[in-house]
């Protein structure tokens, strides 16, 4: 496997592009975008193919540009025809000395740079049936389970990402593919439950292997799920799995250490670099380097190789995260986190694979420590205040210990809330395991959607709930 045809085929024509707008601008690029994506669906009454979903499906091209004093953005599907009058195209329509209130910083570096970037994956070995059929018998197998689930749908969701990057000294490309996979049941017991289970990773193979075996502990979740009651409001200890984990550091610190947010102040992330935000014993990162995972590339749309961000040290903030023109703006070094939805989308500083580091304590003990709380899983939703730094974070279910134990006593759903520099400073015990999960997307705001993971270890924390 290597890049697609189609963008080894326009190499030339980026090149003489980006040569037609040098004569206008100190720094010229262009990114190349050739991905593709499929869903496969199937549950009790219906199977589909579809195009897969808003993110992933692509092509066209984005033109990147500095006059000198500012940056401005140019997207567009076809390249093809003659670059000089393009180029006087683009020219004309930037606009870049008409622009009212652009944001002056200086011009950006363009390091000589010349690499190609291959991971590969065995999706090419897998027909449309193939996959269909893997999921319509591991749906029936889910139904005859329990004659209580009303529904069982088996989804498989592959996609396949192509960029590549051309400047003045630059030439990189990349290629590279991910898979997720889940099965998720409708139960009925009194009352309606829902219940899933995920498996991900670039390899179709590990999904068809992985998947099936979570049949039963996805049966056994919704059995108690549809028993589960609210629960009493009030602040308890806690102890999150690595999915809520890992939303508390989406949600903590993802948008709120996003450096294009500081540019216009509207993060307090910005007044707390080198202060302490988190227990001496709290370590966190992100970056498409950091972790394999679903938002683990090779550069990114800025063309800026990935990184591996420390975001906080023994509990200080130490750094945050950035795009090429916020890191220009703020006079810092890029950190690979510019990232679009597609080649029409604005790049934006966004975060990629974030997490907390492992600790040392045993989950067990963890649990022995607690008088009386709840163990937390599974992510629901997450919401963010980046200017006063408060979240919300809602997690699908929650499980009572009293004295020191695990009961069998469920509630759902869980929403936590409160000031992030309080929460993460409760935190007293970090377990030695650790887990990213693979399977997920956020938006900036309400849209700009892109792929993202997130996780950790298990955190012992005292937190509001509701």
């Amino acid at each position: 496997m290597a890049l697609s045809k189609f963008l080894n085929g326009m190499r030339g024509e980026m090149k003489e592009l980006v040569c037609a707008l040098k004569p206008y601008y100190k720094y010229v690029s262009i990114l190349g975008t050739d991905s593709s994506t499929a869903m496969y669906h199937v549950d009790r009454e219906t199977s589909s193919v579809s195009a897969g979903g808003r993110m992933e499906g692509e092509c066209g091209f984005v033109v990147k540009v500095h006059d000198g004093n500012a940056f401005g953005e140019y997207s567009l599907s076809s390249i093809a025809g003659d670059k000089k009058a393009l180029a006087e195209k683009i020219v004309k329509e930037i606009a870049l000395n008409k622009v009212e209130g652009a944001i002056s910083c200086p011009v950006p570096a363009d390091p000589v740079h010349k690499e190609s970037f291959v991971r590969e994956s065995d999706f090419d070995n897998y027909s449309d049936d193939e996959i269909l059929k893997f999921c319509t018998n591991l749906k029936d197998e889910a139904l005859k389970k329990d004659e209580k689930i009303l529904n069982a749908i088996v989804v498989v969701h592959p996609f396949v990402v192509n960029k590549l990057f051309i400047s003045e000294n630059r030439e990189l490309d990349q290629h590279y593919g991910w898979v997720n996979g889940y099965v998720i049941l409708v139960y009925r017991d009194e009352k309606i439950a829902q219940s899933f289970e995920s498996a991900y990773g670039n390899q179709m193979k590990d999904i068809f292997d992985t998947l099936p075996k979570l049949v039963d502990k996805a049966v056994d979740k919704a059995r108690h799920l549809v028993k589960a009651t609210p629960i009493e409001p009030g602040v308890y200890d806690i102890i999150t799995d690595s999915s809520i984990t890992g939303l508390i550091a989406h949600e903590a610190f993802g948008h709120g250490v996003e450096m294009d947010q500081f540019v216009k102040n509207r993060a307090l992330a910005k007044e707390y670099v080198g202060k302490y935000v988190a227990s001496p014993i709290v370590n966190m990162h992100d970056g498409a380097a950091a972790a394999f995972s679903t938002a683990s590339y090779f550069f990114d749309d800025d063309g800026i190789m990935a990184h591996d961000t420390q975001i906080i040290k023994d509990g200080i903030l130490v750094a945050g995260l950035c795009d090429l023109a916020s890191a220009a703006q703020l006079g810092t070094e890029p950190t690979g986190n510019g990232r679009r939805q597609n080649f029409g989308h604005k790049a934006y500083t966004r975060m990629t694979n974030t997490f907390f580091e492992a600790g040392k304590d045993k989950l067990e003990d963890m649990i022995k420590s607690v008088k009386h709380g709840y163990m937390l899983f599974e992510t629901n939703n997450g919401m963010e205040d980046p200017k006063n730094w408060q979240i919300q974070c809602t997690a699908e279910y929650g499980i009572e210990i009293v004295d020191g134990k695990l009961t069998d006593n469920y509630v759902s759903p869980v929403v936590m809330s409160g000031f992030v520099p309080e929460l993460l400073k409760s935190i007293t015990m970090i377990s030695d395991d650790f887990k990213v999960i693979g399977a997920g997307s956020c938006g900036k705001g309400y849209k700009e959607w892109v792929r993202v993971s997130d996780g950790g270890p298990c955190l012992k924390a005292r937190c509001k709930l509701s």
